[in-house]
């Protein structure tokens, strides 16, 4: 299995980390908190550049909140500046992880979604008698970490970035 190093100049450079902030605002760009960061875009975005180069970046506060729509769930909500920096994460390790994951995973996905994971219930409704449809509550919270950090290394062995990864997660 291949194992990927040397990937965290790509995540701090300042391109990724701009292209992160656009892939942030969106759909949210008119709210409060992301208007008064884009206020100041680039200086912002060199701070927070700048810390991760410097390996200060510290996650904020999430903010919880019940969403309630066909059941209540509980929602933890990353401030702004720290989704641009998941955002700046992902753009760089979501394709090594991509290619392990099953055709039939539509969460979180570019180019899958709702509407894909629909047609392709649809698919399995119309062709056999048994389909299992589930949710698992609380799937994160439950989750065994030291596994989880396990099965991210066995793909990245960039010291930075797994660092940065243990940062966001595990902290």
């Amino acid at each position: 299995m291949k194992r990927y190093g040397n990937l965290y100049p790509q995540i701090v450079e300042f391109e990724n980390i701009y292209l992160a902030a656009r892939k942030a605002k969106k759909g949210k760009r008119f709210r409060d908190n992301v208007l008064e960061f884009n206020y100041n875009l680039e200086t912002q975005l060199l701070r927070i550049q700048q810390e991760l180069i410097d390996k200060t970046y510290e996650p904020g506060n999430y903010r919880t909140f019940h969403l309630r729509d066909i059941k209540t769930r509980l929602i933890s909500a990353a401030p702004y500046r720290d989704r641009v920096v998941h955002h700046a994460l992902c753009n760089i390790i979501v394709p090594i992880f991509e290619r392990t994951f099953i055709s039939d995973t539509y969460a979180n996905r570019e180019g899958y979604g709702t509407h894909k994971a629909l047609k392709k219930f649809t698919h399995w409704a119309r062709s056999t008698p048994y389909i299992l449809q589930c949710d698992i509550r609380k799937y994160f919270p439950s989750i065994d970490h030291e596994i989880l950090k396990q099965l991210i290394r066995r793909k990245i062995k960039c010291q930075n970035t797994l660092w940065l990864i243990d940062t966001i997660i595990f902290i």
